[in-house]
């Protein structure tokens, strides 16, 4: 990933995760108030969701709506309503970055590493292993 001026070991926002009930719905709102169109869409079948992100590269804002009433987004909709998902940060190995993690006392969510959006690499840490924030790591898929 395209580090620019980053702090050496400083962490990089891949990305804020939120959940919203319809795309189709939240998509035009995100657009007038971020003043430009989603830079792509894509359903990921293993996380159950359709994702649209906002933004290139480091800090982009992703909308996540549930293909199904059983998905976890729709499990958190359910639960919390629209809102703030996730916090992904930018990891170069994962299974270091997950064994590291582990180690530290985080636990991970089964299955441990699975592909996401992008075809990325990705892990889930358990919200109860850091505070009530779910944290993904997302090992970039061209290694850099």
């Amino acid at each position: 990933m395209n580090q620019g001026n980053r702090i050496p070991g400083a962490p990089i926002i891949d990305h804020v995760g939120i959940a919203v009930n319809s795309l189709q719905e939240a998509v035009p709102r995100w657009s007038a108030i971020l003043g430009q169109p989603p830079s792509g869409e894509e359903t990921v079948p293993s996380e159950g969701i359709r994702a649209t992100f906002f933004g290139e590269g480091s800090g982009r804002i992703e909308l996540l709506a549930p293909l199904t009433p059983e998905s976890p987004i729709a499990r958190f909709l359910d639960r919390r309503g629209p809102g703030i998902h996730h916090v992904c940060v930018c990891v170069d190995d994962l299974e270091v970055a997950l064994a590291e993690a582990e180690a530290a006392g985080a636990e991970a969510i089964p299955p441990r590493i699975r592909v996401g959006a992008g075809d990325a690499r990705i892990a889930f840490l358990h919200p109860r292993s850091l505070k009530g924030v779910l944290l993904e790591m997302r090992e970039d898929p061209e290694g850099g």
